[in-house]
Protein backbone atom coordinates (compact mmCIF):
# COMPACT_ATOMS: atom_id res chain seq x y z
CA UNK A 1 0.00 0.00 0.00
CA UNK A 2 1.46 3.23 -0.83
CA UNK A 3 1.13 6.62 1.24
CA UNK A 4 -0.98 8.14 -1.21
CA UNK A 5 -4.05 5.95 -0.87
CA UNK A 6 -3.98 5.94 3.20
CA UNK A 7 -6.71 8.39 4.64
CA UNK A 8 -6.51 10.40 7.00
CA UNK A 9 -9.33 9.68 9.80
CA UNK A 10 -11.99 11.84 10.31
CA UNK A 11 -14.91 11.99 12.93
CA UNK A 12 -18.15 11.58 10.87
CA UNK A 13 -19.49 14.47 12.14
CA UNK A 14 -16.38 16.36 9.98
CA UNK A 15 -17.39 14.48 6.91
CA UNK A 16 -21.30 14.62 6.74
CA UNK A 17 -21.34 18.38 7.03
CA UNK A 18 -20.89 20.74 3.72
CA UNK A 19 -19.66 23.74 4.23
CA UNK A 20 -21.91 27.10 4.71
CA UNK A 21 -19.12 29.33 3.66
CA UNK A 22 -16.87 28.80 1.21
CA UNK A 23 -13.23 30.76 0.03
CA UNK A 24 -13.25 32.55 -2.54
CA UNK A 25 -10.68 29.60 -4.50
CA UNK A 26 -13.61 27.23 -3.95
CA UNK A 27 -16.13 29.80 -4.86
CA UNK A 28 -14.11 30.42 -8.25
CA UNK A 29 -13.48 26.45 -8.47
CA UNK A 30 -17.76 25.84 -8.69
CA UNK A 31 -18.25 28.39 -11.00
CA UNK A 32 -15.06 27.56 -12.88
CA UNK A 33 -13.85 30.34 -13.00
CA UNK A 34 -10.43 32.39 -12.16
CA UNK A 35 -9.36 33.88 -8.54
CA UNK A 36 -9.00 37.02 -10.01
CA UNK A 37 -12.63 36.76 -11.79
CA UNK A 38 -14.65 35.55 -9.02
CA UNK A 39 -13.07 38.73 -6.93
CA UNK A 40 -14.50 41.16 -9.97
CA UNK A 41 -17.70 39.27 -9.48
CA UNK A 42 -17.68 39.94 -5.60
CA UNK A 43 -16.65 43.81 -5.98
CA UNK A 44 -19.58 44.44 -8.52
CA UNK A 45 -21.87 43.01 -6.04
CA UNK A 46 -23.01 39.58 -8.41
CA UNK A 47 -21.51 37.31 -6.51
CA UNK A 48 -22.53 37.86 -3.10
CA UNK A 49 -19.34 37.50 -0.23
CA UNK A 50 -18.79 38.55 3.43
CA UNK A 51 -15.82 39.15 5.77
CA UNK A 52 -14.82 37.10 8.69
CA UNK A 53 -12.30 38.42 10.45
CA UNK A 54 -10.21 39.33 7.76
CA UNK A 55 -11.04 36.90 5.83
CA UNK A 56 -13.28 37.26 2.74
CA UNK A 57 -15.68 34.19 2.60
CA UNK A 58 -18.25 33.05 -0.08
CA UNK A 59 -21.91 31.72 1.23
CA UNK A 60 -22.05 28.10 -0.22
CA UNK A 61 -25.24 29.06 -1.76
CA UNK A 62 -24.39 32.18 -3.59
CA UNK A 63 -22.61 30.49 -6.33
CA UNK A 64 -25.99 28.38 -7.21
CA UNK A 65 -27.91 31.90 -6.96
CA UNK A 66 -25.25 34.11 -9.31
CA UNK A 67 -26.02 31.17 -12.17
CA UNK A 68 -29.60 31.42 -11.43
CA UNK A 69 -29.87 34.64 -12.09
CA UNK A 70 -27.68 34.94 -14.94
CA UNK A 71 -29.62 32.06 -16.36
CA UNK A 72 -33.12 34.19 -15.79
CA UNK A 73 -31.18 37.09 -17.18
CA UNK A 74 -30.24 35.60 -20.66
CA UNK A 75 -33.82 33.89 -20.71
CA UNK A 76 -35.70 37.40 -20.07
CA UNK A 77 -33.24 39.09 -23.12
Amino acid sequence: MSIASVEIAQPAEARDLAPVLLTVDEAARCLRVGRTTCFALIRSGELESLMVGGLRRVPADAPAAYLARRRAERLAA
